[in-house]
């Protein structure tokens, strides 16, 4: 019985808090780099040079068929979301909103086209889930602006 209990207490103990004090910045960082990379990497696959490309269109009208929106605003507002909120993420800008935008689309799809890909889908909405409720860490923009207007008010 000792064997369990000693690598659980220590575990208890000393482990546990220790990762407890450790700051949350770097996996913030990965968070908005990869969740930002997956939205857009899906963006570029919607596009050829500057324009949606037909295939995208024929996507939104014949597979993803969306409820109460026509297909050619759904492929607009899905591509320009997926490269905007990304764009967001990765700079760390309004990182929040962006991953509340981004969630949001994440739970259309996982509704309305592929139901079935609920393990991929509930991947991303724990990120973005993550993002929203802890913020975007040291390393953002958000950080950085949130100092600076916090410093300007309080001088005022």
């Amino acid at each position: 019985m000792n064997v369990l209990i000693s690598p659980l207490r220590l575990y208890y103990r000393r482990l546990e808090p220790a990762l407890d004090r450790l700051p949350v910045d770097l996996v913030a960082l990965l968070a908005r780099i990869v969740l930002g990379s997956v939205f857009f990497r899906s963006a570029l696959t919607k596009v050829d040079g500057f324009t949606i490309s037909q295939s995208t269109f024929f996507l939104f009208e014949h597979e993803y068929a969306l409820p109460l929106i026509s297909p050619v605003l759904a492929a607009w507002l899905a591509t320009l979301a997926e490269f905007g909120l990304s764009l967001l993420l990765w700079a760390g800008l309004a990182t929040r909103l962006a991953a509340l935008g981004l969630l949001l689309m994440t739970l259309v799809i996982q509704t309305f086209v592929y139901p079935d890909a609920w393990v991929t889908h509930g991947l991303w909405a724990t990120g973005l889930l993550t993002l929203l409720l802890r913020g975007p860490g040291a390393l953002s923009l958000d950080r950085l602006l949130s100092r600076l207007l916090g410093r300007q008010v309080s001088a005022a």
